[in-house]
């Protein structure tokens, strides 16, 4: 190594090169269809990051996984993912059941975490994630509802706190698949696929759900036995905004996914096309195509989303700006549990929030 020279007012100077900042190393749970898409985002596209540690219930998917990944090791069990030396932040997209107790193990160990949705299978048990950040003292946790880092949803997101719509009066959202999995039921409806227009809701009008009501109606031919396809979602919040939720998800022709924002000085589109479609006062722009499944239509969503993890992880800030939180899992988890009542309920179910933890300690803002 060069030895360091005198400035010439005598402060020594190293000439040696300073060091690169060093990768915020994850360990990833759950490597099936999401976990390899998000080893492979992490590896191949993201900056300042790479995979460390991956585990799976089966641990030859896990292997064969791991291989993609460059430096990376296998592990048997999520607890040794979330204990590991060599893992800065953890990202969970294993099964729904397991997420809570391993978002909880990743607050005990103070490791930033990224956690696919739901982040918990009910209300109770989202609460005690939301409990369990608050009292750690930080916000440490960010939940993966992707379309929050969707293009359209962000000039959507930009209008309306902008106040260039007005008073939000009605949310329109479509929510269409070509198909669906075998086994799939109403209940399934809401918690997979209604789910993301429930946290779009929040992200847009930030403010609660107070009432949910399901309308079946005639049944395509196309959807599987016993599924009520397509189905309306009727929600309110506080104010008086109502939101519509249309899900098809036998369509046999594509993905879709479209949401309008009607407010007292203009409405706007996203989804139709690619980015923001406006008809205002002032006028309208349009343009793009839609893609025809959710891989295409949300990679960029998914990159972004993740890459903002990253910089956070890495700045300390450790919840990326715009991301969803724990308390917006809670939400979720509370408004999916109303609708599913609401599937043999005769008119709205009303939505039960607990009281949400002080800004003292989980993050109090969006």
């Amino acid at each position: 190594m060069t030895a360091p020279q005198n400035t010439p007012s005598g402060t020594p100077q190293s000439t040696a090169p300073a060091a690169a900042p060093q990768d915020i190393r994850v360990g990833v749970i759950g490597v099936g269809r999401m976990g390899a898409d998000h080893v492979e985002r992490l590896s191949r596209r993201i900056k300042g990051a790479r995979v460390s540690v991956v585990s799976d219930y089966l641990r030859e998917t896990a292997q064969t996984v791991s291989e993609s990944a460059p430096g990376s090791r296998v592990v048997d069990t999520p607890e040794e993912v979330i204990a590991a030396d060599d893992v800065d932040a953890v990202l969970i997209a294993s099964p729904g059941q397991f997420h809570r107790d391993q978002v909880l193990a990743c607050i005990a160990a103070g490791k930033p975490v990224l956690c696919e949705k739901p982040l918990a299978m009910n209300p109770a048990d989202a609460y005690d994630v939301v409990r369990a950040e608050h009292e750690s003292g930080r916000a440490s946790v960010s939940l993966g509802f992707m379309r929050r880092f969707d293009a359209g949803y962000g000039e959507l997101k930009d209008a309306l706190e902008a106040g260039e719509l007005g008073t939000p009066l009605l949310l329109n959202c479509k929510h269409r698949n070509a198909d669906v999995p075998p086994g799939f039921t109403n209940v399934h409806m809401v918690y997979d696929s209604a789910v993301h227009e429930i946290d779009a809701i929040s992200f847009f009008l930030e403010e609660p759900v107070v009432s949910v009501q399901t309308i079946i109606g005639r049944s395509s031919e196309n959807a599987p036995e016993g599924l009520s396809d397509p189905m309306l979602l009727l929600l309110r919040t506080a104010s008086g905004t109502v939101i519509t939720d249309e899900l098809y998800v036998s369509t046999r022709s594509g993905y879709e996914v479209r949401t309008e924002l009607v407010g007292s000085q203009g409405a706007a589109t996203i989804g139709q096309e690619t980015g923001l479609v406006t008809t205002q006062q002032a006028g309208g722009r349009w343009g793009g195509a839609v893609p025809a499944d959710f891989r295409p239509r949300f990679v960029d969503a998914y990159d972004a989303e993740v890459q903002a993890w990253i910089a956070a992880v890495a700045d300390g800030s450790l919840v990326a700006p715009r991301s969803a939180t724990t308390w917006d899992g809670y939400v979720a988890a509370a408004v999916c549990e109303a609708a599913e009542q609401s599937l043999t309920a005769d008119g709205a179910v009303e939505v039960s929030l607990l009281e949400r933890p002080g800004p003292d300690g989980a993050r109090d803002e969006r």
